[in-house]
């Protein structure tokens, strides 16, 4: 019997120390590094759909909107990642004075596609829920209509709500913003 083939661990300062150097983005999590793929023209469509409205109807208030650029931590289960959006209320906190590492979002918004839905479902939310500031998370469908809202109550319990019409109205409570998802699938299926 050969030996298997075993990645190295790679800490989190070796992960920050390359990823602050690299021309694409990575994940972290747990000592091993996962390279991300790029999007669709449905999901970047999306994404600019939801991210300008948002971005203008937050202007002048307490709370700010980032993309995919601005990477995610989680200190107590390791990961790192890039939430398609992310919103932070208040005080913004981050690892270290580099300023490119967000500990405290209050919403995070992932757009899904094939390659990343079952994760972002899954896994993913699981290590989000660790985040004590998130209240609310956003499944946003690049194939088809369909979003998921969850959102966490005062005693810490997510509960869910889909929508699925054009004239159904997303609320992000948290920042009480509404939009209607024929303006988030504008131009999407064309």
């Amino acid at each position: 019997m050969g030996n298997a083939l075993t990645k190295p661990f790679i800490s989190q300062k070796e992960y920050l120390d390359s990823e602050r150097l690299a021309l694409d983005k990575h994940e972290y999590f747990n000592g091993e590094v996962f390279a991300m793929s790029g999007a669709s023209r449905f999901h970047n469509r999306v994404f600019r759909n939801i991210f300008a409205r948002i971005g203008i109807f937050l202007e002048g208030k307490k709370c700010t909107p980032y993309g995919s650029d601005l990477r995610v931590h989680i200190p107590i289960n390791t990961l790192y990642t890039y939430p398609d959006i992310s919103i932070v209320c208040d005080d913004e906190q981050y690892l270290d004075d580099q300023f490119d590492t967000l500990l405290n979002p209050k919403v995070i918004i992932e757009i899904l596609s094939k390659s990343t839905k079952d994760y972002d479902k899954g896994t993913k939310f699981t290590l989000y829920r660790s985040i004590p500031s998130l209240v609310e998370y956003i499944l946003i469908d690049s194939e088809k209509m369909f979003i998921e809202r969850f959102a966490k109550n005062s005693e810490g319990v997510w509960s869910l709500s889909e929508y699925s019409l054009p004239t159904d109205l997303l609320q992000i409570s948290s920042i009480d913003f509404k939009i209607s998802l024929e303006m988030i699938y504008d131009k999407v299926f064309v």
